[in-house]
C-alpha cells in the first residue's frame, strides 16, 4: 500500500519554505490598529509563553485550544487547567479550560478567556474631575474545541468561539473559528519514534465575523435644524460605529528534539506568524524536560517572541514547571512564565492543571 505520508509532509515543508522568506525580510507593519478583540493575540498557556509563544507544533495539553486545536488530538487524559496573567496597567487576564478525552472519538474541550480592565471614573469635558459615576470594561471569549488523531502521527482540530467586548453600556460580539493540524515525523528522531521526531504544526485563528459596538451610550439627542425655531429640537439620534475585524493569525512551525538521553530531553521550536494587523514575525523557544520516575517531570523553558517584527517591544521569555504523579494515574501540574515587554515593563503568568 502506498505511503501517503511522504507527499503530505513534502507539501508542509513547501508551505513552511514559502512562509519563512517573507518573515525574514522584516516588512514594515501594515493595517496596524485596524482590528478589535486584540486580547485574543496576547498568548494564553504558561508553557507556550515560557517558550516565546513557539508552541504551534509542540502543544499537547489544554492550552492547545489557543495555540492549535490539533494539539488536543494527542491528549490522552481528561484535564482541567487554569491560568492567570496580570497584564499591563492593572489589566488582568485569565484562562480556564476543561477537556474530556473520549477513546476512539477524540477530545472535546471548553474554554473561557477573560480580560478585565478594572473600574474607572467617568469624566466629561465639563466635569474633568469626575461625575461621580464609575464604569468598567471587559472582554471574553468562550471556545468549544475538538481534536482527533487520525493516526499516531497525524491529528487535526477545530474550534468555534463567541467573542464579546463591553465598555460600560456599549457591547459588541462576533463568532470565529480556529483550525489546525499537527504532523509527527521520524525526521531527526533519536529513537526512531514519531513522538521523538520533527513535529510540524499549522493553525489559523480567529477567522470569523466582524465586531460592531452598539448600546445606549451611543444615543444622543439631535437638533436637525438648529437655526430654525418651531421644530422638534431633541430628535433621538444614535452614533453608528464601524465594524471591525478580529485579529486573524496564521501560524506554521516545527519542533525537534536534538537531545534525548535516558530520562532527559531538549526540544527546540520555531514558529512563523502571519497576522492581519502587523508584519510577519518569528517565535523561537526551547524546553528542557527531566523525567523523574515515580515522581513526575521537571521543565525549564526559554524563548524569544516576535523576532524580525518592526518596532517590537517583545523580548526574551523564561519559564519553569513541574508535573507530579498522583494516585490512579492522576497528575497535577504547575507552571510559571516571565516575559519581557521592553519599555512597557514585564509580565508574569501562573498556571495550574490537573489530569485525571
Amino acid at each position: 500500500m502506498k505511503d501517503v505520508r511522504k507527499p503530505f509532509i513534502m507539501i508542509l515543508f513547501i508551505l513552511i519554505a514559502l512562509q519563512f522568506p517573507g518573515v525574514i525580510r522584516a516588512e514594515k507593519p501594515y493595517r496596524v490598529g485596524t482590528t478589535t478583540g486584540n486580547f485574543l493575540e496576547i498568548g494564553y498557556g504558561v508553557a507556550g509563553i515560557g517558550m516565546g509563544d513557539a508552541y504551534v507544533s509542540h502543544v499537547n495539553d489544554l492550552s492547545a485550544i489557543y495555540w492549535n486545536p490539533a494539539g488536543l488530538a494527542f491528549m490522552y487524559h481528561n484535564e482541567a487547567q487554569f491560568m492567570v496573567q496580570p497584564w499591563l496597567v492593572d489589566v488582568n487576564t485569565s484562562f480556564v479550560a476543561v477537556g474530556l478525552h473520549m477513546r476512539n472519538i477524540g477530545t472535546l474541550a471548553l474554554n473561557v478567556i477573560q480580560m478585565g480592565y478594572g473600574e474607572m471614573e467617568v469624566t466629561t469635558l465639563d466635569r474633568q474631575d469626575g461625575t461621580g459615576e464609575i464604569f468598567d470594561a471587559n472582554e471574553f471569549a468562550i471556545t468549544l474545541s475538538y481534536g482527533r488523531a487520525i493516526t499516531d502521527w497525524f491529528g487535526f482540530g477545530a474550534s468555534v468561539k463567541y467573542v464579546s467586548s463591553q465598555i460600560w453600556h456599549v457591547t459588541g460580539s462576533a463568532v470565529a473559528f480556529d483550525l489546525g493540524v499537527i504532523v509527527k515525523t521520524k525526521f531527526f528522531s533519536t529513537t526512531g519514534k514519531h513522538e521523538d521526531g520533527m513535529k510540524i504544526g499549522m493553525s489559523i485563528s480567529n477567522y470569523g465575523t466582524k465586531l460592531r459596538y452598539d448600546g445606549k451610550d451611543l444615543l444622543n439627542p439631535i437638533d436637525i435644524l438648529p437655526d430654525e425655531n418651531g421644530n422638534y429640537r431633541d430628535v433621538p439620534g444614535q452614533f453608528r460605529l464601524s465594524s471591525w475585524e478580529l485579529p486573524l493569525i496564521f501560524r506554521v512551525g516545527f519542533s525537534i528534539k536534538p537531545l534525548y538521553i535516558g530520562n532527559q530531553s531538549i526540544t527546540i521550536a520555531v514558529d512563523a506568524l502571519h497576522p492581519n494587523n502587523n508584519c510577519e514575525s518569528i517565535n523561537m523557544g526551547m524546553e528542557y524536560a527531566l523525567n523523574m520516575p515515580a515522581f513526575g517531570k521537571l521543565f525549564l523553558r526559554g524563548g524569544y517572541k516576535a523576532l524580525f517584527m518592526d518596532s517590537s517591544e517583545y523580548g526574551p521569555t523564561l519559564g519553569a514547571g513541574f508535573s507530579m504523579n498522583l494516585l490512579r494515574n492522576a497528575r497535577i501540574r504547575c507552571d510559571y512564565a516571565f516575559r519581557d515587554l521592553g519599555i512597557l515593563g514585564s509580565a508574569n503568568c501562573f498556571g495550574i492543571g490537573v489530569e485525571f
